[in-house]
């Protein structure tokens, strides 16, 4: 009896490590790569900064097969505001989305998937808002995630950003990241 459950349990293991290999979430970007330095195109053109503010090419694939929609956020964790900044959150991407090309986040962008929403961001605006630290404050971490979601979201575009991202994260059944990094001295 007990080296039948031992041989269970080695069999489940394997093909629990095999499931989980073939069904990885992944991001990748033409624009962006993990732990580089942002480039002007993706710095905000405003608050002092003179950059192009275009949103970074995303692409992912090994979604789970439940996922209804996407949600795509941009966030700055080390913005000196206690509760980090807000660049982009896009939310209700159809499943069918794979890829969002250099420069989608534009305010009211017709390229952009139907029923999809550009949520407010902390600039005050609908639209991806790029890097934009305070200079002399060293390196900030810019991340950018897309999640896999079981349900569209029920949410507008003044929906506030704390409110969209737990709708996000208790609707996520996957979520993938690119960290990126810019500081203006």
């Amino acid at each position: 009896m007990h080296q039948r459950f031992v041989s269970l349990a080695a069999t489940l293991l394997i093909s629990m490590t095999a499931f989980a290999k073939t069904n990885t979430f992944e991001l990748s970007s033409n624009d962006i790569k993990v732990g580089e330095v942002l480039s002007s195109k993706h710095v905000y053109k405003g608050f002092d900064c003179d950059g192009d503010n275009l949103s970074p090419h995303l692409a992912w694939s090994g979604a789970p097969k439940d996922t209804k929609a996407y949600a795509v956020f941009a966030y700055e964790p080390d913005a000196p505001t206690g509760s980090g900044w807000w660049h982009w959150q896009l939310v209700n991407l159809p499943a069918n989305t794979a890829e969002l090309k250099t420069g989608v986040g534009i305010l009211d962008n017709t390229l952009l998937p139907q029923g999809a929403i550009q949520i407010n961001n902390d600039f005050g605006s609908n639209d991806f808002g790029g890097a934009c630290p305070p200079k002399g404050h060293g390196p900030h971490r810019y991340q950018f995630t897309v999640f896999a979601l079981a349900n569209p979201l029920n949410v507008s575009g003044d929906t506030k950003s704390a409110v969209v991202g737990y709708m996000v994260n208790t609707n996520a059944l996957a979520k993938a990241s690119i960290e990126v990094t810019f500081q203006r001295d």
